[in-house]
């Protein structure tokens, strides 16, 4: 089940608000808790036993460290090992039998086991819940069925942000709830729905188009680039404010997960605007553990390397993610090191038209299905094989899609949002809005019931 779907908006939802609205206080983290489970079953059936599994050995194992100090790092050095065990076993067995069999000239074969939605977000959420109880940042949960609802809380369940139990531990216990809140995660979810499928969608359709046509041109692949670029992050910060919005509604408040990314000036500004939740957990609990920048150049180079190689790994079991990852690990050490400061010195235009471009490359990496389509789309931009400038093909698709290019553009800036936000328009905004986003939410629901092209990318992570 995903959030811009028909059996969520319209009966899973809906139904869930309005149990959990009518029940007694003392009984809301028990709807939300089989509310996720139901949400989960639903999508994986047959990997919710994966999912109890998970919560009950992440439950033992944080008593295990808390109770018995002196062995605390055995219990936190098998509890890792069980979770990152499962997370390689069901999302890389095949990569892995795959490059051995290369490298070997073996003939193993595959197991070709189904991916468990969600599963690298959660594994992270448990990580981080087991590696603060170890180091004292928060008190183990010693009630399983709060933890389970920490684990499988389903607005944030497959696709994030990843949310620390440190951040949401005095909400399971205690969260504020009022009409204020909840319109607000009602106006979040809207947007988020709205971007996901109003921009991101049909920029998923262009992309279709792009590798289906026989009369490519460098505008068509620029125009790609560019697409490739709307797609992803309207589909992941879309999905992203559906999350917050939804925590909202049942009192939660969840980190933010992006902010303006494609208006930075270095790629190293725009990590710090891109997927922050997940940035963050790997400089907490992998790089500064590593050492971080306290350490040597040479090792903190291999700190550097190993998160960005590991950042590319969790995006997915293929070359092209270790490719994307390793590739951003250059250029940040490149800005650290060569031409940092000269970014901060030029103008700002110039700065952010490098930094797109470095990031429009990267996701031509990230989209593409192997090496031959990475050479092919990225030598594209430059007439590769003699290829036309323009084509009436291209003409035709750059035509039909311009204007929701245009609009994913502008809505990528923070512009529409310091305009909304001024006081000068103030009541008038007070006005629309509510006009506004019930239109929204029809337009998405004709969209969803026309049967458009309707994918959710970041379920394969």
């Amino acid at each position: 089940m995903i959030f811009s779907s028909i059996s969520f908006l319209f009966y899973f939802l809906p139904i869930l608000l309005i149990i959990y609205y009518v029940l007694p206080k003392k009984c809301r983290n028990v709807v939300l808790l089989i509310a996720s489970l139901l949400f989960y079953f639903y999508g994986e059936p047959k990997y919710i036993l994966l999912m109890l599994f998970t919560i009950f050995q992440t439950y033992i194992f944080g008593i295990l460290i808390d109770k018995y100090k002196n062995k605390s790092k055995i219990f936190l050095a098998i509890s890792i090992c069980i979770s990152i065990g499962a997370l390689v076993y069901f999302k890389y067995i095949d990569f892995i039998i795959e490059n051995v069999n290369l490298l070997l000239k073996n003939k193993l074969s595959f197991v070709n086991i189904a991916l468990p939605i969600g599963i690298s977000f959660y594994t992270f959420q448990l990580l981080s819940y087991l590696i603060d109880v170890y180091n004292g940042k928060c008190k183990v949960q010693k009630n399983i069925f709060k933890l389970a609802l920490y684990i499988s809380l389903f607005p944030q369940l497959i696709a994030g942000p990843i949310v620390r139990y440190t951040d949401v531990e005095a909400q399971i216990e205690k969260r504020e709830h009022s009409v204020e809140k909840f319109a607000i995660g009602v106006r979040r979810f809207v947007i988020g729905l709205g971007k996901k499928v109003l921009i991101a969608n049909i920029c998923g359709e262009f992309n279709n188009a792009f590798f289906a046509s026989s009369e490519k041109s460098v505008l068509f692949f620029w125009m790609y680039g560019i697409s490739v670029m709307l797609q992803i992050y309207f589909d992941f910060s879309g999905y992203s404010d559906m999350a917050i919005g939804l925590g909202k509604m049942f009192g939660f408040d969840f980190m933010e997960n992006f902010n303006y990314p494609y208006v930075a000036k270095s790629v190293t500004e725009f990590w710090r605007r891109w997927h922050i939740s997940l940035s963050s957990w790997f400089k907490d609990y992998v790089y500064i553990p590593l050492g971080g920048n306290r350490v040597s150049k040479i090792k903190w180079i291999r700190n550097i390397l190993i998160v960005w190689i590991l950042t590319g790994l969790w995006h997915g079991a293929e070359w092209n993610f270790l490719i994307w990852g390793l590739y951003f690990g250059i250029i940040l050490l490149l800005e650290k090191l060569v031409f940092g400061k000269i970014l901060e010195k030029i103008p700002p235009i110039f700065s952010r038209i490098y930094t797109l471009l470095i990031v429009m490359i990267s996701f031509i990496i990230f989209n593409s299905e192997n090496f031959v389509q990475i050479k092919e789309n990225l030598l594209g931009l430059i007439s590769y094989k003699n290829i036309p400038i323009i084509s009436l093909e291209s003409i035709y698709y750059i035509k039909s899609y311009l204007v929701v290019l245009v609009i994913g553009i502008i809505g990528a800036t923070p512009l529409m949002k310091n305009i909304v936000t001024s006081k000068k328009i103030e009541k008038i905004v007070q006005i629309i809005e509510p006009i506004f986003l019930i239109s929204l939410l029809f337009i998405c629901t004709s969209y969803i019931v026309d049967g458009s092209f309707n994918p959710f990318l970041y379920f394969r992570f």
